[in-house]
């Protein structure tokens, strides 16, 4: 049983800095916020929109609450930010393109324009129009942010250059919390490729926000890709003490982290105390169920292990990898109508999933259910043409059910896909002696024989019967 978690290692593979870059990119287009006409370009709630988790869920009518309408601010840009506020994009395109055309050089007017060109799905004009704005006033934190936010989406190494300017830059309100998520952004972009500045963004997101467990969290996933374990646990165990009682989702993940870096140095006693401690204060925390069973299962404690993984899979039961634990568990406690009924349900999940076919087919060998066997590891070859086990394993229930052409095919194609082994030699042996083709029969056995050298003595003691026949019929 795999027993780190899957979810933890994508993200640490790199998942984790996409998903962060979009996530602010999301906020940034998600919340209409607009400019005033002053020198003081943004009110407080556009920092709000573009950097806060709960940015998501401000509409334009909050904006309007903070927004003061001046007199100079171009009609054609207030009647567009009324516009947007209905979620009326291509009017407010029109009316922006209108105060565009009055005064090309209004960065407030492309600023907008970028975003509503965002909303109507057209990404490189509005990175074209967040490029306006920025010439139009180098020194705006926002339109640097967005732009750069932008171009990292579309994986365009320009982006560090104005994630770089923002940091460099003064929000206009929630001055420290905006700068660290421009450092935290940095720092996603620069993991797979600058690993070092990365390390130092984070620092500077951490210093400026310091109980924020995100720059942690971060840190610590990329130490644990970098192998520096001991910086990557010290990260963890920091983001634990922030956020002590489990509130953020991020002190899961990080507790998961910590218990992988424990499992990988062999201190499961050490993993399984937090996880215990963590489960007892965050009992509904499916991911913590979870990863105390792999915990347990890796000590040997199958039942215990069976019992957290049911317990995660009552929490979140579309979990696949859950599913998939509790049934590898299940299989090896030996209790297989209990595996055969989680794979089941995986496969009606993932019917083109091969190798849950393939699984499911291997339980069904166990329970001596030959036809249904079959049939899986039919579904698992015509899913998978090259699934060279499946193949081996379609022989031997062909040859229980006594279908022994079928046999004999499946064995030909597994020999094209992988090296013979003593067990295929065998199959095919006996499937060939029930054609009743003694020749090729003969000489399958004889392979058998050669390539087993005691190690099945069962099956060589049936080879050597059969030899004993069919030659003596030569005679």
């Amino acid at each position: 049983m795999a027993t780190s978690n899957r979810k933890h290692k994508k993200r640490a593979a790199g998942a984790k800095a996409r998903q962060i870059l979009g996530d602010l990119l999301a906020r940034a287009n998600s919340c209409p916020y607009r400019f005033t006409a002053r020198p003081r370009v943004f009110r407080d709630l556009i920092v709000a929109c573009v950097l806060t988790a709960c940015a998501i869920a401000q509409t334009h009518t909050t904006v309007r609450h903070y927004r003061e309408r001046i007199d100079d601010t171009p009609p054609e840009i207030a009647q567009a930010e009324d516009a947007i506020q209905k979620n009326d994009f291509t009017a407010a395109e029109t009316l922006l393109k209108k105060a565009i055309d009055k005064d090309p050089n209004n960065y407030q007017a492309w600023f907008d324009l970028g975003f509503v060109l965002n909303r109507l799905g057209r990404a490189d004009e509005s990175i074209a129009a967040y490029r306006k704005s920025v010439a139009a006033k180098l020194d705006v934190f926002e339109s640097n942010l967005n732009l750069g936010l932008m171009l990292a989406r579309a994986n365009n190494p320009e982006a560090e250059q104005f994630l770089r300017a923002a940091t460099t830059l003064k929000p206009t309100a929630h001055i420290e919390e905006g700068q660290a998520r421009a450092w935290l952004a940095l720092a996603h972009l620069l993991e797979n490729t600058k690993p070092e500045d990365a390390f130092q963004a984070y620092r500077k997101a951490s210093e400026l926000t310091p109980k924020d467990p995100e720059p942690h969290l971060s840190a610590g996933l990329l130490h644990e890709r970098q192998k520096e374990f001991s910086d990557a646990e010290a990260e963890y165990k920091q983001v634990l003490t922030l956020d002590p009682h489990g509130t953020d989702p991020q002190s899961t993940e990080a507790a998961i982290g910590l218990t992988n870096l424990y499992m990988k140095s062999g201190r499961l006693g050490e993993a399984e105390l937090l996880l215990r401690r963590l489960a007892a204060e965050r009992p509904d925390d499916a991911d913590i169920h979870l990863q105390l069973g792999r915990v347990l299962a890796a000590q040997g404690k199958k039942d215990d292990a069976i019992t957290e993984i049911r317990m995660a899979l009552k929490l979140a039961p579309a979990d696949s990898d859950a599913q998939r634990d509790l049934a590898e568990l299940l299989v090896e406690s030996k209790k297989l109508p209990d595996a055969e009924q989680v794979y089941r349900g995986l496969i009606k999940g993932h019917p083109n999933d091969a190798e849950l076919h393939q699984l499911l087919g291997e339980i069904l060998l166990k329970e001596r259910k030959f036809p249904d066997a079959q049939q899986e590891f039919i579904a698992a070859v015509k899913i998978k043409p090259d699934f060279g086990v499946a193949y081996g394993t379609l022989a031997i229930a062909a040859n229980e059910n006594q279908n022994y052409g079928l046999a004999v095919k499946a064995l030909e194609v597994r020999a094209k896909l992988l090296p013979e082994t003593p067990s295929s030699y065998f199959e095919r042996a006996s499937a060939l002696d029930h054609l009743r083709d003694y020749k090729q029969a003969a000489q399958y056995y004889h392979l058998f024989l050669d390539a087993a050298n005691g190690k099945y003595p069962d099956d060589e003691w049936k080879a050597r019967h059969r030899l004993v026949w069919i030659e003596s019929r030569k005679r």
